[in-house]
């Protein structure tokens, strides 16, 4: 059963039943029909025009919007509003570049060699599986780009995100998309398999856990469909040197307590070399100090709570189990059912499963580096390589410590300094793929090479 199930009070305010198999198989035949004279009678600007709609109702419909992932996953009120901005922004910005992204290619030949051109075009129907942290957005980053090359969508949401997941549907319905260009599915695990092995369905985009991108990409191996996964990440936030510290660790903060720490990509293990460890770990405990859990429909909540009872216990089990494995907690609390206390976490032992887990929330564990080097192998010590933050006042420090991360988006004394125009992804166990900018639009399309001798 998907419910909505608001986390700052334990109430469930809705149920959604299941999709019955039946029902399922017409949604995944009929996206493919549509692809195929959808796809065959316009073209990118057409798409595009209809995409500009989506985003125009995003902004219209801001508020509500929000108000539904509050219920749904607990996001304070002004961050669930980023949220939905933003993912007007990543639509918008598919309308405007994506029809000269789509556009053919010519290969420069030696003079009497021919032609060659690379055309591209749709695959068919995809299936999305979203995950529940960032409703809207997850979802923009995955049909925005398909949308506009002419895929359908099949859009498999978490089931705590019921009520998020049909306003989108709503939103491309009434933006004039056809009905069964993307389709919402309340659909469970067996189901799941089954799409994905259907020989409609083209590929598949996962972000969520590790384990679930493991089945999934399993499974899409064994039919030989394409796969782009976002998973898990335990990204480091290295600090090399810097002129205004306060301001770092207001940065740190930022990148660790946003959405509660529910975010693949947030910082989670905080590198600093020896000759600003001590001030850094004083100045960061106070800053997290101060961060309370509250309701997140009050203006201004910046912690809110966790996006259910299963997460807080998650984590609190995960900290328990770091300080019996020889962490020291010199910042923690006891939770209130999803309102978890903000927690650090210091001298991580490296055998430890916290040094190789992802804390999937407001915990946040701290490294001294004895050296640039060090501080570069402490931050690639780990299963995975999503994203990672440098903060030096070094420019050509900080070029070369970003060759040397083993992850897949460095950002360079900046927090949030995500945008639509730029890749999305990772390596090792966070996934492959690349989501948004142009790399965003060519995962699953068909670049067909059309080769001509003069």
């Amino acid at each position: 059963m998907y419910a909505v199930t608001d986390p700052s009070t334990g109430q469930t305010l809705a149920e959604y039943p299941l999709l019955d198999d039946e029902t399922l198989e017409a949604h995944i035949t009929g996206g493919r029909a549509v692809q195929r004279e959808w796809a065959g009678s316009t073209t990118p600007a057409d798409r595009a025009a209809l995409l500009r709609r989506v985003a125009e109702l995003h902004r219209e419909r801001r508020d509500e919007l929000a108000r539904i992932i509050t219920r749904e996953m607990g996001k304070p009120t002004d961050q669930a509003l980023g949220e939905v901005d933003f993912s007007a922004t990543i639509y918008e910005y598919y309308a405007d570049q994506g029809p000269a992204m789509l556009t053919d290619e010519t290969i420069e030949l030696p003079a009497g060699s021919g032609a060659a051109t690379i055309q591209q075009a749709p695959v068919g129907v995809l299936l999305g599986i979203m995950p529940w942290n960032y409703p809207y957005y997850q979802v923009a980053r995955f049909a925005g780009p398909n949308l506009v090359a002419g895929n359908t969508i099949l859009l498999k949401h978490a089931e705590q995100c019921p009520e998020s997941s049909a306003a989108i549907e709503r939103i491309f319905l009434d933006a004039g998309f056809p009905e069964g260009a993307y389709r919402n599915i309340y659909a469970d695990h067996w189901q799941i398999a089954a799409v994905i092995a259907h020989p409609a369905v083209a590929g598949v985009s996962l972000t969520g856990s590790e384990r679930a991108g493991a089945a999934v990409a399993e499974i899409a191996g064994r039919h030989l469909k394409k796969v782009v996964l976002e998973l898990g990440g335990s990204d480091p936030f290295l600090v090399l040197s810097t002129d205004d510290l306060p301001a770092t660790v207001d940065a740190a903060v930022s990148a660790r307590f946003a959405n509660a720490g529910q975010a693949c990509n947030a910082a989670k293990r905080f590198i600093v070399i020896d000759e600003l460890f001590d001030e850094f770990r004083d100045l960061f405990v106070a800053a997290v100090s101060k961060l309370n859990p509250a309701d997140p429909r009050v203006p201004g909540t910046v912690l809110g709570p966790l996006s259910s009872v299963s997460a807080a216990r998650t984590l609190e089990n995960q900290v328990s189990q770091a300080e019996e494995q020889g962490a020291t907690v010199i910042r923690g609390g006891a939770s209130n059912g999803t309102f978890a206390a903000p927690v650090v976490l210091l001298d991580v032992p490296r055998d430890s499963e916290a040094y190789r887990e992802e804390l999937f929330g407001p915990a946040a564990m701290l490294f001294r580096a004895a050296s640039e080097d060090d501080a570069v192998r402490i931050a690639n010590d780990t299963p995975y390589g999503l994203g990672s933050y440098v903060y030096t006042r070094d420019a050509e420090q900080a070029e070369r410590v970003a060759r040397g991360l083993d992850v897949g988006m460095v950002f360079v004394n900046a927090v949030g300094a995500e945008r639509a125009d730029i890749p999305f992804g990772g390596v090792k166990r966070s996934g492959f793929g690349r989501e948004l900018g142009r790399d965003g639009i060519r995962e699953f399309v068909n670049r067909k090479l059309v080769r001509t001798l003069s």
